[in-house]
């Protein structure tokens, strides 16, 4: 099975969840996935899922000057964006075990 097709598919509930513990910035979100055990995530993947949650109204942003380079983008999320992660968790919660309960009627 290709886990990049699977990615796809969850990566905007894997990117709230990472905000909804603390805002973070782009390249701060991939290296979070990446440590959850998401190491196939790709950055253009992760900062085009971001622009597009943000257009989508599910998310803050704000600047902050960086004594390390360029400035970085911060990204929250507010009220919109916790109700998709709580609507979308429940969905993956339910979709997961579901699959779980398929696979243990398999084996």
């Amino acid at each position: 099975m290709d886990g990049s097709q699977l990615l796809k598919g969850v990566l905007d509930l894997a990117v709230l969840a990472v905000l909804k513990e603390r805002d973070g910035y782009g390249y701060d979100v991939v290296r979070r996935l990446r440590e959850a055990g998401l190491e196939e995530v790709g950055d253009a993947s992760v900062y085009g899922t971001l622009r597009r949650l943000y257009k989508a109204g599910a998310l803050t942003s704000y600047v902050v000057a960086s004594d390390e380079g360029p400035h970085r983008k911060y990204y929250g999320l507010n009220d919109v964006g916790r109700s998709m992660y709580a609507s979308s968790a429940t969905t993956w919660a339910a979709f997961s075990a579901t699959m779980a309960s398929l696979l243990k009627e398999t084996e």
